[in-house]
Formats: C-alpha cells, structure tokens, sequence
C-alpha cells in the first residue's frame, strides 16, 4: 500500500567508481518514477555532493540509492547515511560490504551449502613479487580460467582467459581496477538472475548473450546485445531451486528489501557467481525486469523500495 504523503528525497547517483555511467542512466529512470509518485527529488552525486547532503540532512525522510561499486555498494556510503539518521532502501553497511567482495562472498555462499566455481583471490603484491604462485594455481585449475577484480560489478576488468599466454595480461586489467583479483575455474553453461524482494524470490531471467562469451559490460548496457528471458524457460523444478539459491544468498550476506543472485546452470547444478545488493534500476535492467512480471510494475517498484527502507528505520527505532 502506498504511502499517502509527499516525502523529500534525496537520489544518490554518480560517484567515483567505473560505473559511474550506469548509475546516471538507473536515476534518471528511479527520478522519473518518483515525480510521478508525487514525491519531491533532489538529487546528490556522491562525488561532489556529500558536504551538501550534510548540510540538508534534517529536510531529507529517505534517500534512494542508485550508487554502483565502491563508494556506493560497499557500505561506505550506507554508513554515511546511518550517521546522518537518513533511511535508505537495501543492504546496511555489513551486508553491502560482504556482497561486495566476491572472495568473502564466495566463502559465505559455500558456508550456506551453495555451489560456486572453484577459485582464490590474489593481492597485487603476490603477483608482482610472487608470480609463479599465481600462474601455478591458475595451471591447477586449469583453462579456460575467469580473472576478474574482487570488489566490481557490471563485469569491468574481467577476462575469460583461454590459454597461458594471455593470463598475465587478464590479471595485470584487473588489478587496474582493484587491489585484490579473484582468478577461478570458468563454467560453461545457460546464465540465470534471480531478484528477491521484500525476502521473496522473483521469477527466473535467463540471460543470453548474442555476441559475446559471457554478459560481460558492453553486453550488460548495449540494446540489442542480449536476450532477456523471463519467466526463463526451464522446469518448474530448476525455477524453485535457482529462486531457493537466491534466497540463501540473499540470507548469508545479510542483506535487506532486495538484491538479486547471479548464477550459471551446468547440468542440473547451479553455481553462484555474485550477488548485486543495488541492482541496475533502468526500466529494462534485470530486476525491475522480474518485478515487472511478478506485478510490480516499475513505479510500484520503486514505492515498495522506499517503504521497505521506512519500515526497517522505523522498526530500529521502535526496538531501541
């Protein structure tokens, strides 16, 4: 049910991560939905703004977050916004730094009884110092391998490595992109995402690649470049099963109102991959995608995100 009166909201957009783009292209959508909602927007890049935010904390009852990768997804800016007494949907400061890593993450997920492909996060001084003992893990598990930085999203600076030759110059990308890399056994298989929401799992999206390997960024953010399939079409059986390893994951982070599981099918098995504690919020991004044919359409959505967001403060507050 929707709340009844106007609410000032601050949308949190931008940043300094490399997908700075991607969040611009999400509020524009999540602005447009909320005026229409009747709410009053404001909108803060977090990469300029913050001192401002500071300054009109008291006017602010909720801030929608549309902020991507580190600053923004990592709990940084969460905990920002706890000190400021300002509520905000998704993931607190915990569960959006464990999802964020995708070594600690891959840890939990395993924790939970979750399969995931095998691998080991690396630190850029061991491969500077110590190369060998990264190309020796990488010949144990065999090509073709995934190299990727452990703490992005959109699939920046990952590589599908298929032979030796090629595997110094997959990791020295993505160490450009981050400190610590996660180099693991590359699956073939049918690509899934599952969203939860208000801790129920959505309907399957398969995802198929048209052009590339994998839903790498170009193929993530380019029309035309992948199908989206939903409901996916697969056996009632392998739908309650991704959507009852979404949940797990969703659970073992410790995350909050939405997030959603990507995963790879091989065989009968899925194995987890990521989890994203702020999906992308354009009208055709994934979740809103699944949302959509659960009957949320992307207004309802976006309602929803923020009235989860006040329940859970007001909850916090009503327990102290």
């Amino acid at each position: 049910m929707f709340l009844k009166k106007q609410l000032k909201i601050a949308l949190l957009a931008g940043g300094t991560s490399s997908e700075r783009e991607v969040s611009l292209k999400g509020a524009e959508a999540v602005k447009k939905a909320l005026l229409a909602l009747g709410h009053e927007v404001e909108f803060f890049d977090p990469a300029s703004d913050l001192a401002k935010l500071v300054q009109k904390a008291g006017e602010i009852d909720f801030a929608f977050l549309v902020v991507h990768g580190k600053g923004g997804e990592d709990g940084s800016l969460q905990g920002f916004l706890d000190s400021l007494g300002i509520p905000y949907q998704g993931a607190g400061v915990l569960g959006s730094a464990l999802a964020m890593h995708k070594g600690i993450s891959k840890e939990l997920y395993k924790l939970a009884g979750l399969k995931v492909p095998e691998g080991k996060t690396f630190f850029k001084n061991d491969f500077f110092k110590h190369p060998d003992k990264i190309k020796k893990y990488a010949n144990k598990i065999g090509y073709p391998l995934v190299v990727k930085p452990a703490s992005h999203g959109s699939s920046i600076g990952m590589s599908i490595v298929k032979e030796e030759k090629d595997f110094e110059k997959a990791c020295e990308s993505a160490f450009s992109f981050d400190e610590e890399i996660l180099v693991e056994k590359y699956l073939k298989g049918r690509e899934f995402t599952v969203g939860i929401l208000d801790e129920k799992p959505l309907p399957v999206v398969e995802i198929v690649p048209k052009k590339s390997e994998f839903f790498d960024y170009k193929t993530k953010y380019t029309p035309g470049m992948a199908e989206e399939v939903c409901p996916a079409k697969i056996s009632e059986e392998l739908s309650l099963k991704a959507q009852e390893c979404a949940l797990k994951a969703h659970k073992v982070l410790r995350l909050k109102h939405y997030s959603r599981t990507d995963m790879i099918l091989v065989g009968k098995d899925f194995f987890i991959l990521e989890t994203n504690t702020i999906p992308g919020m354009t009208e055709t991004s994934l979740l809103p995608l699944s949302a959509k044919v659960a009957g949320f359409p992307f207004e309802v959505l976006v309602q929803k995100l923020i009235e989860l967001g006040l329940k859970d403060r007001t909850k916090n507050k009503n327990a102290v």
